[in-house]
């Protein structure tokens, strides 16, 4: 078992009373010496990771209490010709892309405040009976590369990802050979015993009636609302009958699912409980704060008799096989990034030898380099000089502030932090920047000596109707890639991936309230906390197929991410209109003279394509400004 995370000094100061913002009383000082980096192998680290102790508490202090900073009198280092805050997928590309743009001899330091780069691109390593077991801790898979801009699809290649080769190596018939399907998960907490069972979603399939009657018979639930799941999955009736389409749609895009099921279809709350949570590792909340088109659009059940047809894309819909994955996720992107930035950090050329290569952090802030990446520097202060002629940043690394300076500035950093470091900024653009609430969400490693449990059950994945903790949990992406080798058999090690995104439903908020409230949730969580119930739900649910949490578990690392996702606006209750091409953040992304602003937040956008055109448009509007 990964070592308990006992809640110290360090996580009072991540917000375990987060309403009493205003006692944050502690002196710049002492938040210097709270914040002490890691020193050891990043991706190696168990426990509690993602946002980690000594990444935030800095952060949270010039946001939560606008504690000020000293600014050094002298210059840390000579000038750059571009400084990047902010070390994720957004701002290394930004970097790759500057340097393509402006040539080999400028001079480029990427900050961030983590102890490894890749911003929520994170990578996860486990040794377990000698065998090394890789893992994402965030960012998950290149979704749909036939869809990025032209400057998007060239940064992969120019990286050395050829997406094509995926095909290769994600193993497409690795589930259905091995007989394993989708299982759900009802815990005793929720329905009073714990049974795992077929899962009959839509979402993941259309048995016939009479499997359905099967798998539904041995849900927990009562007779009546037993029969109103199997009338909602076999009924053809057209529930809003009288309406021409038009107003159908209309309506759809206004009501809630949890409205349409319960007000319209008259299912009951146990139906509409066993879907609430479908759609929350893709959009950060349940189905009481997303629309009844969207569940259209996802397939669920309850509309067949509508006649709706095909409708327009939402965004999340896929024209193309969801295989485009490293073994550590698009933390493979980030060290494809990073290598062409410091050669030296990652050993090989090719996209196949990044999944075995082994970091160098010592090499990634050489002296004398031209791309620099400084871990464990948190940006407090973001300002031109009084010549408009650079920027200075000052940042804080190792107990002590630093100013360094700057020709240009790409901010690539989480946008809300913006307004509290860069005194320049327009009240209507931090204004504009507020509107949007990131996605609090929790990507959960477990390393297990065998999987034996869920081939006994017959399932890889399970989803978790009205859950305690994780959603949804199971194995990972079947991708066997350069020397590394995803397990064959049921008796070998593997990680089981879970997912945790912490909502507050049925209480009438919106996505973006219940972003805010589930933050605030995370915040009061500790490790231990994390540790008992994935405990808890892998024991209630993989019991009955032999597993022993004490025996089986062999290591746990919590990716925890209280800002994760970039806000994307939602239909039901977002402006009509808005989306990527418009809405606020398109003001709150306004370049600033010689600060240009990145990140996926700038694209209303979560996924690698939004943060690489930001990029792209970031440095296309510093090569325009003159020296």
């Amino acid at each position: 078992m990964a070592e308990e995370f006992n809640i110290s000094r360090r996580d009072f100061i991540n917000g375990i009373a987060l309403g009493a913002a205003a006692g944050y009383t502690l002196s710049p000082a002492e938040l210097l010496a709270a914040a002490q980096p890691n020193t050891v192998y990043p991706p190696g680290l168990t426990g509690l990771r993602g946002a980690h102790p000594g990444s935030f508490e800095i952060a949270h202090a010039v946001s939560w209490a606008n504690t000020k900073f000293p600014v050094p009198k002298q210059q840390t280092d000579a000038t750059y010709d571009l400084i990047v805050v902010g070390g994720g997928l957004s701002g290394l590309a930004a970097a790759f892309r500057y340097r393509q743009q402006a040539g080999d001899a400028v001079r480029i330091l990427v900050l961030d405040n983590h102890d490894d780069f890749g911003g929520h691109a994170k990578r996860n390593e486990f040794v377990v009976d000698g065998r090394t077991l890789i893992g994402y801790g965030g960012s998950q898979s290149i979704d749909t590369p036939s869809s990025y801009s032209p400057a998007a699809r060239q940064l992969l290649v120019d990286a050395g990802i050829e997406v094509e080769r995926f095909y290769q190596y994600f193993d497409r018939g690795y589930f259905s050979e091995r007989k394993l399907g989708n299982g759900i998960y009802f815990s005793q907490a929720a329905y009073g015993k714990d049974v795992t069972a077929h899962n009959v979603h839509r979402i993941y399939g259309n048995p016939d009636k009479v499997d359905m009657e099967k798998y539904v018979s041995t849900y927990p639930l009562d007779g009546a609302s037993k029969a109103a799941l199997l009338r909602l999955l076999t009924s053809d009736e057209d529930y809003l009958q009288g309406d021409s389409l038009p107003v159908k749609i209309d309506r759809l895009s206004k009501m809630s699912y949890r409205d349409y099921l319960l007000n319209i279809v008259a299912t009951g709350t146990d139906v509409y409980e066993f879907y609430r949570d479908t759609p929350r590792g893709l959009w950060g909340v349940g189905f009481d704060a997303l629309s009844a088109l969207e569940a259209y659009r996802m397939q669920l059940p309850g509309f067949e008799g509508l006649g709706i047809g095909e409708l327009p894309a939402s965004g999340h819909e896929r024209d193309e096989p969801y295989i485009f994955h490293f073994p550590d996720g698009n933390a493979g992107v980030a060290r494809a990034l990073v290598r062409r930035l410091v050669p030296d950090s990652l050993p090989g050329k090719t996209m196949e030898d990044l999944v075995g290569a082994h970091a160098d952090y010592e090499s990634l802030d050489r002296p004398g380099a031209n791309t620099r990446i400084r871990l464990n520097s948190t940006a407090v202060d973001v300002r031109h000089t009084a010549d408009q002629k650079h920027v200075d940043v000052t940042y804080v690394t190792e107990a002590t502030t630093h100013r360094v300076r700057a020709k240009h500035v790409i901010w690539a950093g989480y946008n809300a932090m913006l307004p509290h470091t860069c005194p320049e900024l327009p009240a209507e653009q931090t204004e504009a920047i507020a509107y949007a609430s990131k996605v609090p969400l929790v990507y959960i490693s477990v390393a297990v000596r065998n999987w034996r449990a869920l081939a006994n059950l017959g399932y890889s994945n399970i989803s978790v109707p009205r859950p305690e903790l994780m959603h949804s949990f199971g194995m990972d992406f079947p991708v066997s890639m350069g020397d590394y080798d995803f397990t064959k058999g049921p008796d070998e090690p593997t990680i089981l991936h879970g997912t945790y995104v912490p909502t507050v439903p049925d209480q009438g908020f919106t996505a973006r309230e219940q972003h805010s409230r589930g933050r605030r949730k995370l915040y009061e969580m500790s490790y231990a906390d994390f540790e008992t119930g994935i405990v808890s739900q892998l024991q209630g649910a993989l019991g009955p197929g032999g597993f022993d949490a004490d025996r089986d578990i062999a290591g746990i690392t919590v990716n925890r991410w209280p800002h994760g996702y970039a806000y994307e606006y939602n239909e039901l209750s977002d402006p009509q209109g808005f989306g990527p091409e418009n809405g606020p953040h398109v003001r709150g992304r306004a370049q600033v003279g010689r600060i240009s602003i990145a990140n996926s937040d700038a694209s209303a956008y979560a996924y690698i394509d939004g943060a690489f055109d930001a990029a792209v448009r970031a440095v296309n509007e510093q090569l325009k400004v003159s020296e």
